[in-house]
């Protein structure tokens, strides 16, 4: 097995075990977070009922770095979620680590007005 399918195994691995402790519900959705290596994505998710809520993506997004457009997608699904009166979300990394891309996004969400 090469180096990436082992990288990727590992995280769906963190991925799982984090899942089994957090869940979104109607009244505080997940805040799911996936980053590429070109693009970076997130959604409000209402476990309860499976279904996504609120989503952004940084595909089609200007130029900047991916920490840039990370905090931008996080503020984007912020405001689409208070559109839809949502306030308090519960954060799921995703199985990736807390730094970066993810904590841009994390800080981009609360900048806006998400509370977790």
């Amino acid at each position: 097995m090469d180096k990436h399918k082992e990288k990727v195994i590992k995280r769906k691995r963190k991925h799982a075990r984090i899942r089994t402790k957090i869940s979104g519900t109607a009244e505080r959705p997940r805040l799911s977070v996936f980053v590429s290596s070109r693009y970076i994505s997130s959604q409000l998710i209402d476990d309860n009922e499976g279904k996504t809520l609120v989503s952004a993506t940084s595909q089609g997004m200007e130029s900047g770095s991916l920490v840039e457009k990370a905090r931008e997608v996080g503020r984007s699904v912020a405001r689409k979620a208070q559109e839809l009166h949502f306030k308090k979300v519960v954060f799921d990394r995703g199985g990736f680590l807390y730094s970066g891309k993810v904590k841009a996004i994390a800080e981009g969400a609360r900048e806006a007005g998400l509370i977790f």
